[in-house]
């Protein structure tokens, strides 16, 4: 073998050695949707509390740990959101982030009304919006009673494409509403 011959195969070897350590990153996030695992409770159903701990009539609100939290998280993983009591059975539970660029938005009662410090963005007591640059109403999470606690699913936060917010109530003696 010649001197030149070693050099082009050691060039070879060396440059595909390379090419396969770049490409790995580059293959690892193409096929990243199909080899992802989801935590355990990615997608699980997480206790608000008691129902007496919300008023009939009343917005109170409510915190939950995110379901995907790791252990050096510590309070970052502490989600808060707001819920509306509507009749004593009938709930609605809201994500604290605004429609338009996701600032956290306050309940005022004097006024009825959701505000958003951050644009002026307002929505109504039910979530739908009422002024501002926000086009859509609040994000809704879906909610279900069991055993005299208010659940909600978490996991994903609640948008416009998720599936819209609804009732599961599975106490003891009532059908299965969705």
């Amino acid at each position: 073998m010649t001197r030149r011959g070693m050099l082009l195969k050691l060039g070879i070897l060396l440059n595909g050695a390379a090419g396969i350590v770049l490409a790995i990153p580059i293959v690892r996030y193409l096929l990243s949707p199909v080899l992802r695992e989801r935590k355990p409770g990615y997608e699980s159903w997480l206790s608000l509390g008691a129902l007496a701990q919300f008023p009939a009539g009343q917005t109170r609100l409510a915190t939950f740990r995110n379901p995907q939290a790791g252990p050096t998280d510590g309070v970052t993983a502490d989600i808060p959101c707001w819920v509306r009591n509507i009749d004593g059975r009938k709930f609605q539970v809201f994500a604290i982030n605004c429609a338009h660029l996701g600032c956290p938005v306050r309940w005022f009662p004097q006024s009825g009304l959701f505000l958003c410090p951050c644009h002026g963005g307002a929505y109504y007591s039910d979530g739908s919006r009422a002024s501002g640059p926000p086009e859509r109403g609040l994000f809704e999470y879906r909610y279900k009673l069991e055993q005299g606690n208010l659940l909600i699913e978490a996991g994903e936060m609640p948008t416009a494409g998720a599936p819209s917010a609804s009732l599961i109530d599975i106490s003891p003696g009532s059908s299965p509403c969705v």
